[in-house]
């Protein structure tokens, strides 16, 4: 969801005027209360995980200790003539109803038999109302442990580098997962249209991962409304080829399970929610770096024109877009690295694989995405610069020239009046050294 980088740009706003201030906030009230509205509209209503037993997906797991593994013959072929030989796993729950207590689980040879030693923590699939030794299934390691540590030294180095801005960053990140869980996810699968569930999660993303990292300043109310912008092109542009490309959502095997799972849920309108979260990030990243980089230009020389501000603010785009497009397309491809490989193995063509319908959802998801992030750099660097150059419309106050403000100096320094002629021309000769030998020494 967006980071941005933790711009401290405290000059570049100093570059807005008053009036451009009061302009930029009346814009953000407003559209944080369309937002809110939106929220209020499509807020779920109905109990959106009603529906879960027709999938058999199990609500509880509970954490369990392997306390012996042995061999022998799996359950019902005792006694035949070629038994077939399985892992017997015993565990000990430690935590849940039958805490204490113990289970022993089968695992016939395969390569999805889980390797496990005694001593090893996992978790186990506790299916209620089932008869005793059927009541818990294998569900997977205890993993728990492991991301608690790596989230906490994540916490820790953005804390150290960002400070303040690293700590508002982490809780714009959080608040960006609550939004996603607690309000898109639900009102999906209470049957609301998943482009414009993604449309005002989205927003409300950019709202809080944007101000909770870069603070309320205009320069951050500039990256917002630059990236609004963008990602209406982006739903644009994802809506349009997603209708000429005939996806239907139902190639994915997850896609699948929720449709069974669910009837309320447009398997293609996700397809679109998917496209439009996916370049939310960037967006905020684009947008922020456009904006502070604009404003910095602008209180480092307040006598450009509004065109050469353009063109400057542009050319660190260019730099930054650059990586970013590479970045997007490769978190997709890392994504689909396992599917890309299975196709490979198949000896396929290139076009044969991208015109399935799961390759071709990644690449529309790709180019839709880079596309938006390279419509962010000119729209944020625009609004930017009309933001930042709006007190110098009127002429410029002139510069003294180099010749009055030598005079002044060499006034100043009262040199003889033999070597005034000299000195006027190169008054850096005041304060030199008399030889290069008495310079370097």
């Amino acid at each position: 969801m967006g980071d941005g980088h933790g711009h401290d740009h405290a000059g570049g706003d100093a570059a807005v005027t008053r009036s451009a201030r009061r302009r930029l906030a009346t814009i953000a009230v407003a559209l944080a209360l369309v937002t809110i509205a939106g929220i209020v509209v499509l807020w779920p209503r109905g109990d959106v995980r009603g529906q879960v037993e027709k999938l058999g997906l199990v609500k509880h797991v509970h954490e369990a200790k392997v306390v012996h593994v042995g061999r022998g013959p799996c359950f019902g072929t005792e006694g035949a003539p070629h038994p077939v030989s399985c892992t017997k796993v015993t565990f000990r729950l430690t935590e849940g109803p039958d805490t204490g207590e113990t289970r022993r689980i089968e695992f016939a040879d395969s390569a999805q038999r889980p390797d496990l030693h005694v001593g090893d923590a996992v978790v186990l699939n506790h299916v209620e109302h089932a008869q005793p030794g059927f009541d818990y299934t294998y569900a997977d390691r205890q993993r728990r442990p492991v991301l608690m540590w790596l989230a906490i030294i994540f916490a820790v180095a953005v804390i150290a580098l960002g400070r303040l801005r690293g700590l508002g960053a982490l809780i714009g990140l959080g608040a960006s997962i609550l939004v996603i869980l607690q309000f898109m996810l639900p009102s999906m699968l209470d049957g609301n249209s998943p482009a414009f569930v993604a449309i005002v999660g989205a927003s409300a993303v950019a709202f809080l991962a944007l101000y909770l990292a870069n603070g309320v300043r205009p320069m951050t109310t500039v990256a917002l409304l630059s990236t609004l912008a963008a990602l209406a092109l982006t739903v644009a542009l994802a809506t349009l080829f997603t209708n000429l490309a005939h996806f239907t959502g139902a190639s994915n095997e997850d896609a699948l399970l929720v449709g069974l799972g669910t009837k309320s849920v447009d398997l293609k309108g996700l397809v679109l929610a998917g496209m439009v979260l996916g370049a939310l990030g960037a967006l905020d990243d684009i947008t922020i770096t456009q904006a502070s980089a604009v404003g910095e230009l602008r209180a480092a020389d307040p006598t450009l024109s509004r065109r050469e501000l353009y063109r400057s603010g542009l050319r660190i785009g260019r730099d930054h877009i650059a990586s970013t497009v590479n970045t997007l397309a490769l978190a997709y491809a890392g994504a689909s690295l396992p599917l890309l490989i299975l196709f490979t193995l198949s000896g396929q063509s290139l076009g044969s694989v991208a015109n399935g319908e799961i390759v071709a959802v990644e690449i529309v998801s790709t180019l839709v995405g880079s596309i938006g992030l390279v419509a962010a750099v000119p729209i944020s660097t625009w609004v930017a610069t009309l933001v930042a150059d709006e007190h110098h419309d009127a002429p410029a106050p002139r510069r003294r020239s180099r010749r009055s403000r030598t005079s002044r100096t060499s006034r100043t320094a009262r040199v003889p009046r033999g070597r005034r002629a000299r000195q006027v021309a190169e008054p850096e000769d005041l304060l030199a050294p008399r030889d290069e030998a008495e310079f370097w020494r």
